[in-house]
């Protein structure tokens, strides 16, 4: 590791130790999904010095995501979040490896360590689960940080043990998941926290994939503050970390 990374990283250093830090480097996270939860997740990876991020999203800067999203200024409404993102993490560490997808997930192969699922559309959500799931690959899915405010209502377990499974958005999940054979296996961040809106609004969106593909679905909008995505994205990140530092230490 060249002389200004050993000093960018030095303070994990002190935390987890040289040698952890160095097999970081080999480690390749793929994050589907850069809004309020899946950017600052891959923020924290970045800044952890994990050396591939593979980063995936379609979608540019509104100015709704100004409240909450780490890219989201008034001077980058517009700009591809990929984008915006690449360049961020370069400023971070100039080393780092980095596979942009400016799409929307639909399917498909992943070749990744771990995946970190942040999308917000239901079908694409459901899909990567499944082919986490199928192909054996590690994954933590965010269950629900918008119409919430309180962060220290989050909570790390694995799907069949979420709390609250009424919750309309994690209980089509569950629904969906179902109807495919799963029912477990999956690491969620999920909220104690009893969602709120003050109206429900819902639009139709439609888009065109780099494959071709025409794709409907129905956006609902929720409220989001600017407190519990962040912290679900920090949340999904340590776990990601702390589980690569268990392997480690059991060899």
């Amino acid at each position: 590791m060249c002389d200004s990374l050993k000093e960018i990283y030095s303070r994990n250093e002190l935390y987890w130790g040289k040698d952890f830090q160095a097999l970081l480097k080999s480690k390749h996270v793929a994050v589907f999904g850069l809004g309020g939860v899946g950017g600052f997740c891959a923020e924290a990876l970045a800044r952890s010095g994990v050396g591939k991020l593979t980063i995936v999203d379609f979608d540019e800067v509104s100015l709704s995501n100004i409240n909450r999203q780490i890219v989201a200024l008034n001077s980058t409404v517009g700009q591809k979040k990929t984008e915006l993102f690449a360049k961020r993490f370069k400023d971070i560490n100039p080393k780092i490896e980095l596979d942009i997808i400016d799409d929307f997930y639909t399917d498909g192969e992943i070749n990744a360590d771990f995946v970190a699922d942040a999308i917000d559309t239901m079908r694409s959500k459901i899909s990567l689960l499944e082919t986490c799931v199928k192909n054996g690959l590690p994954v933590i899915s965010s269950m629900g940080a918008g119409n919430r405010i309180d962060p220290t209502k989050l909570y790390i377990c694995d799907i069949k043990e979420i709390e609250d499974k009424n919750a309309s958005f994690v209980s089509n999940i569950i629904y969906q998941l179902k109807k495919r054979g799963i029912e477990s296996g999956i690491t969620v961040v999920a909220s104690r926290e009893k969602p709120f809106v003050q109206e429900k609004l819902s639009q139709t969106e439609h888009l065109i994939t780099k494959s071709g593909e025409e794709i409907e679905f129905t956006k609902i909008t929720p409220s989001s503050t600017p407190f519990v995505a962040s912290a679900a994205g920090i949340f999904m990140a340590s776990y990601i970390i702390r589980q690569f530092k268990k392997e480690f230490e059991n060899g």
